[in-house]
């Protein structure tokens, strides 16, 4: 007999355990240390505790907070799922590892972190979603290679077999599972629609405690991917959350800002024509309750996106804490380094858009927190800007001693003592492939953002007095020296960074 989630039963679920049992282990604090990387797609900061939520139950997530180095303001490189993620594997700009937009595969000879250490006494695994080209296929210096999406088979290298099947696809099947697409894949609106036991983190959960206890003995890298939150906006506990407890954000409709970029309201037609379609095909109440195409109507979608959002971030923080208890188990916690972040945010509502690129602050912040044991073991904040850019060659100086060398990003070592940067500021960018604007963008410690597009409007922002992003300052005269000093910076990082995208003379 089932029976129906409850918030409580989710909440009992999640204190089930007080702690492991130690296993074990050869290892001992100060040999090599292991790198565990835990990341979702489109998930916000606001989502944790630790960046100002107090409605959401992600304890596991808040009690790495608690332990960390955090960055309250960290921004992915470029807004959309494969530059983005190019950039955390490589420490390369996309325009430097060919990732330049959504599906664009990196290059070959682009290294990811595992093959920039080349330490055959690593083990490595990458575990979830990889979009970065032959998504099923193991590469790039990883043992061990567990997949989950079969939504990229047209985007396979030739000679590769489209008939093969991703590691999830045949966990399905040995459940009893049968493929609902007609080319025998999984759909994701058909895998979202499982049970807890059955779904993508529960999973990958099982696949990395696995890989961890397994190889406690030995120094290993593990990268585990999340697809949740990411659409389709569903998943087995999507009644956790009131209204109140997961609201639309404060600037919703905020609609387009004056001299907003034209292919925004394109993406707005675009992405959330459909919004009713997208978010209430479950049958929610929220579908039967108000008529069709009325704005009461797209209200209740966009709310309902927001509290079945809310509920995939507890979903993954259930698969976090039974690895990061597979951690502790295994005796390696405290040699081991751990991060957590996303690829890029989610609009969720804000100016009346759903999920990324565009160079609004909701598509671009990410949440990243930064736990290194053997260095700290209390909660550390940094305020300051920082950027995807930079992991890499942390992680390389953390896990090596050594600096990486050829990559155009800063370890942050010397942040955590106190040191000055190379450059305060932060960079952005977006390519698009497909004849539409490029553009790139600087943010500031002091609180400005400067978005510069090729062939469309751009944007200027002064957040610090407008945090919401409802004022674009760039055409208003009196901001013409500031809109020149920032578009000095993003000239001068370009120049360091050999790209060669051409700024108009002024603003479009």
């Amino acid at each position: 007999m089932s029976h129906p989630i409850t918030r409580r039963a989710v909440l009992a679920g999640m204190m089930a355990s007080a702690g492991p049992a130690i296993l074990h282990a050869r290892r001992r604090s100060g040999d090599k240390p292991n790198l565990l990387f835990l990341w979702t797609d489109q998930q916000r900061p606001d989502t944790l505790g630790v960046y100002g939520n107090a409605h959401l139950h992600v304890p596991n997530l808040d009690r790495l907070g608690s332990q960390s180095y955090v960055f309250r303001r960290c921004y992915d490189t470029q807004p959309v799922c494969t530059p983005a993620r190019s950039s955390v594997m490589t420490g390369l700009w996309p325009h430097q590892n060919g990732a330049l937009n959504a599906n664009v595969p990196m290059r070959q000879d682009a290294k990811t972190f595992p093959e920039l250490v080349n330490d055959s006494s690593y083990r490595t695994a990458y575990m979830g979603k990889w979009h970065l080209g032959d998504e099923i296929f193991r590469q790039h210096g990883f043992e061990q290679w567990v997949s989950i999406e079969d939504l990229y088979i047209q985007y396979y290298s030739p000679g590769r077999d489209r008939n093969a099947r991703s590691s999830y696809h045949h966990f399905l099947v040995r459940n009893g599972l049968k493929p609902d697409a007609p080319d025998g894949t999984f759909t994701r609106d058909f895998e979202v629609q499982q049970p807890r036991a059955l779904c993508k983190p529960s999973f990958l959960a099982g696949e990395a405690s696995d890989f961890i206890l397994k190889n406690r003995a030995e120094p290993w890298m593990l990268y585990v991917n999340f697809l949740e939150p990411h659409p389709p906006y569903f998943g087995p506990l999507h009644d956790l959350y009131s209204a109140e407890e997961a609201p639309l954000p404060p600037n919703f409709p905020g609609l387009g800002v004056e001299h907003e970029p034209e292919h925004y309201a394109k993406i707005r037609a675009t992405v959330t024509g459909d919004i009713e379609k997208k978010i209430l095909w479950q049958k929610s109440p929220e579908s039967t309750r108000y008529k069709p195409g009325t704005p009461e109507r797209y209200r209740a979608a966009m709310q309902r996106l927001n509290q079945n959002y809310a509920a995939n971030c507890t979903l993954v923080d259930e698969a976090v804490g039974r690895i990061l208890w597979a951690l502790e188990a295994s005796g390696q916690a405290e040699n081991t380094i751990i991060v957590f972040t996303s690829d890029h945010g989610e609009m969720g509502g804000a100016h009346s858009l759903i999920q990324k690129r565009v160079m609004y602050e909701e598509s671009m912040h990410v949440p990243l927190l930064l736990r290194v044991p053997f260095r700290q073991s209390r909660q550390v904040i940094f305020e300051r800007p920082a950027s995807h850019i930079d992991v890499v060659p942390t992680l390389y100086e953390l896990m090596t001693g050594k600096q990486a060398e050829g990559l155009p990003g800063e370890s942050w070592t010397g942040l955590f003592h106190g040191e000055k940067r190379r450059d305060d500021n932060v960079y952005l960018q977006w390519n698009d492939v497909e004849d539409g604007p490029n553009c790139r963008a600087v943010v500031t410690p002091d609180g400005w953002k400067l978005a510069i597009y090729d062939r469309d409007h751009s944007l200027l922002f002064e957040r610090h007095r407008d945090p919401l992003e409802m004022a674009n300052l760039c055409y208003q005269s009196e901001y013409g020296s500031t809109v020149q000093r920032l578009r000095s910076a993003i000239e001068g990082w370009q120049r360091g960074v050999g790209d060669r995208l051409q700024l108009p003379e002024r603003c479009i």
